[in-house]
């Protein structure tokens, strides 16, 4: 499977805070130290959400610590109205509200850190599903977000369940809570904090390759299928990149190489 690093239009359900004006904040989850702008391409879990990044981050700079924040966590919208709940007022919270648990409305995963909350409709998101951007498009694929589908997913094969992306070719589609299964089955070592620090590249998504060529091969001839497989691979790429909190050309380029060859 051949991944390419391409340019990546994206376009956002709402203006965020251009944070790479800021080299250096101080944030009241971490009142100890001051947090500078860094960048990544081994993945990381996020000291404020609990969620796992790559790329763009803002990192105490004390080795000590091994502090790290997505910039949407680092510099949160205190409250946003998505456009798919119009009718709703998220604010920013620093824990989720009250004694039960609670989940994302997006990716349908638990919240258990940082979360933009409605208290009129009871609805959680994580800052990084907030933010997910409407669109994605690197020129030979575009991929829209939408609430639910009526499609099979491509990964899972069912339909609804959480938000989705699909092509405007109709070809592919994805679920976000699919996705982001993918990432829990095979980093879930960084995801329930075990051995951070000795993260490195050379961590894979191995569950991939099979799943896109399985699809693919039952659905269309050789010669398609691996066109088909090749394609799909790519939007995944997109959409990883943007559930991990950069949805931009290198990190695109970077998570392709975490992904099964």
């Amino acid at each position: 499977m051949t991944f390419i690093t391409t340019q990546i239009s994206v376009q956002l359900a709402y203006s965020i805070p251009n944070h790479m004006k800021y080299s250096e904040i101080s944030h009241f989850s971490h009142p100890r130290h001051t947090l500078k702008f860094d960048y990544t391409e081994a993945p990381f879990k996020c000291d404020g959400c609990k969620e796992v990044g790559i790329g763009s981050s803002y990192k105490c700079g004390s080795a000590a610590c091994d502090f790290d924040l997505h910039t949407h966590c680092a510099i949160p919208s205190p409250t946003i109205i998505h456009p798919f709940y119009t009718k709703c007022s998220f604010q920013f919270l620093s824990r989720p509200p009250g004694p039960e648990a609670r989940y994302c409305n997006a990716c349908e995963k638990r919240v258990t850190g940082f979360v933009y909350h409605c208290k009129l409709c009871d609805f959680d998101l994580h800052p990084c599903c907030a933010k997910l951007p409407m669109v994605l498009d690197d020129g030979d694929i575009k991929l829209s977000l939408y609430a639910k589908l009526s499609v099979p997913c491509h990964r899972c094969g069912r339909k609804g369940r959480s938000w989705s992306y699909r092509s405007s070719c109709k070809k592919y589609s994805l679920h976000v809570a699919c996705v982001k299964e993918m990432l829990v089955e095979s980093w879930h070592e960084l995801y329930d904090g075990i051995g951070r620090s000795s993260y490195t590249r050379s961590r894979r998504i191995p569950s991939l390759k099979a799943t896109l060529q399985t699809h693919a091969h039952h659905t269309h001839t050789k010669g398609k299928a691996q066109k088909c497989c090749e394609m799909a691979g790519l939007a995944l790429q997109f959409v990883v990149s943007a559930l991990l909190g950069d949805p931009t050309t290198l990190i695109a380029g970077v998570v392709g190489s975490l992904m099964s060859k």
